[in-house]
């Protein structure tokens, strides 16, 4: 028969357990049923159109899948990357058209066609030519630097004369000066219908030849004929002219 002074101890010490079982348990955490009987309000769950439009996992996807899109287009396009390519052979005939849109002969002539021009209203388009190709250069530039979007990875490095800038892709300088100066002649020189049509298909022929001989992806030739479009209107209007800038013109009067 166990002692009263035995029976004493065990009761003793029961709290003292129970107390440590007390601090090692975890706290169960709060189910929905004791917050609202607790007080707590619960916010209504949002319409499904709503999580979608928050969720940023779905933007994300989608810009994902026209990137790749972008890529797996541009590489089947890319017929005249290289010699060895499907339409390998036309590689020289369409470098031949990238220097035609390449800004350094556009402007060369202009500046020369500046200096030997005696008609008043011929200057005036010709300086206006000039001041469209470098605020294209400028722009294009700073997108460029500002982007970073590397060119396609089948691109070879052999373009006609290019600077630091131009190891990027996006946009494409010569689809935006090919869309400017497009629209550039067809406002401002009087043309017969076939040769209209003609600067149209070089300004197309220019964007594509780009693609083909993998210098850029379909996305950067397509937004950089938006940006050239665009561009002439910028141009139009801040037109130069003898009465908002008379002191460029002093410089070209013979």
């Amino acid at each position: 028969m166990p002692s009263p002074r035995s029976s004493r101890e065990r009761r003793a010490g029961r709290p003292e357990f129970v107390s440590l079982l007390s601090q090692r348990s975890p706290t169960a955490p709060d189910s929905p049923n004791r917050r609202r009987e607790s007080g707590g309000s619960v916010p209504p769950p949002l319409p499904e159109e709503d999580c979608m439009r928050l969720n940023p996992s779905f933007v994300g996807i989608a810009l994902s899948s026209l990137l790749a899109i972008d890529l797996w287009a541009s590489k089947r396009l890319g017929v005249c990357a290289g010699e060895a390519s499907a339409w390998g052979s036309a590689r020289p005939l369409l470098k031949v058209v990238e220097v035609s849109g390449h800004g350094i002969p556009w402007l060369l002539g202009t500046f020369y066609g500046l200096c030997q021009s005696d008609s008043s209203a011929a200057r005036e388009v010709l300086l206006n030519l000039l001041f469209a190709l470098l605020l294209d250069l400028v722009l294009v530039a700073v997108v460029k630097g500002i982007v970073r979007r590397p060119r396609p990875t089948h691109n070879k490095m052999d373009m006609f004369v290019t600077v630091s800038v131009d190891k990027y892709s996006f946009p494409s300088g010569h689809a935006t000066r090919a869309a400017l100066v497009c629209r550039f002649v067809l406002h401002h020189l009087v043309l017969a219908v076939p040769l209209r049509v003609l600067v149209v298909l070089w300004a197309l022929v220019v964007g594509v030849s780009r693609v083909m001989l993998g210098r850029h992806n379909v996305t950067d030739v397509l937004f950089g004929l938006l940006l050239g479009y665009g561009l002439y209107s910028v141009v139009e209007y801040c037109w130069l002219s003898p009465l908002n800038a008379p002191a460029l013109f002093a410089l070209w009067t013979h």
